[in-house]
């Protein structure tokens, strides 16, 4: 993956595409930090994708504190980079996989009521891999059990 986000980086370089340049250096940033924090070797491809969610995730965070702040350019920006870092995600699950997924959890774990979410989130997360959006999952199992 980082081998990837560096050649990517040198297209866009070469292209002068400033907005991406800037979003994949953050990107290739926050992925050597986590290889560095790994024992050699052990920095396999599940755990890019892992460091690249939390980077779309904190880039849509701050956008939304900068939107409520007043600061919609700098919001804009933070958002520009989720497009960026998408492209090195897997597809996120549609609507329809997710509520098949949760209904799926909440029968096998035989859920009724909210005190049960955590063990049908578990469930989710673990079966949708990389694709769940946590956010979504989470308030269809609101939904679902409240």
């Amino acid at each position: 993956m980082i081998e990837r986000v560096q050649s990517e980086l040198q297209a866009a370089m070469r292209g002068g595409d400033r907005g991406r340049v800037d979003a994949l250096r953050l990107m290739l940033s926050a992925l050597q930090k986590a290889a560095k924090d790994r024992p050699a070797g052990e920095f396999t491809d599940a755990d890019a994708e892992a460091v690249l969610r939390r980077e779309r995730k904190q880039r849509l965070e701050a956008a939304e504190v900068y939107r409520e702040a007043g600061h919609a350019d700098r919001a804009a920006r933070e958002e520009a980079d989720v497009p960026v870092i998408d492209e090195f995600l897997p597809e996120a699950m549609t609507d329809a996989e997710l509520e098949a997924l949760v209904d799926a959890a909440i029968a096998e774990t035989g859920a009724a009521s909210m005190k049960e979410m955590g063990r049908v989130m578990g469930l989710v997360t673990q079966r949708g891999g990389g694709r769940v959006d946590g956010r979504a999952a989470s308030a269809l199992v609101r939904a679902r059990l409240g």
